[in-house]
């Protein structure tokens, strides 16, 4: 992660979740701004292969990255999802969200 500032990660959240009154609002806040900000695809490694990750999905409670190798495909959370140095356009919506989050 990029190490943003406490505030700037404080702005984000605030931005990702103007005009939610409840939980899966915001949830759902946070998907549309990783969704519309962050660049895919990008490459990462997960569990020391490289995979793409094709796009952002909400699955259910969870804001997933659909990742894909050959003609394998999963689904693994954002906030356990490995960024790649440099990371892609917009990582800092994940980065935001990863800190909101926990």
């Amino acid at each position: 992660m990029s190490g943003m500032s406490r505030a700037r990660l404080v702005k984000l959240a605030a931005e990702a979740t103007v005009d939610c009154y409840s939980e899966d609002e915001e949830l759902s806040g946070w998907y549309a701004v990783i969704e519309e900000h962050v660049a895919v695809p990008f490459k990462t490694v997960v569990l020391g292969v490289e995979v793409t990750v094709e796009k952002v999905d909400l699955r259910g409670i969870q804001i997933v990255a659909v990742c894909s190798r050959g003609p394998h495909r999963q689904a693994i959370d954002i906030i356990d999802l490995p960024l790649p140095s440099p990371a892609p356009e917009g990582a800092e919506w994940i980065e935001a969200f990863c800190h909101w989050a926990l």
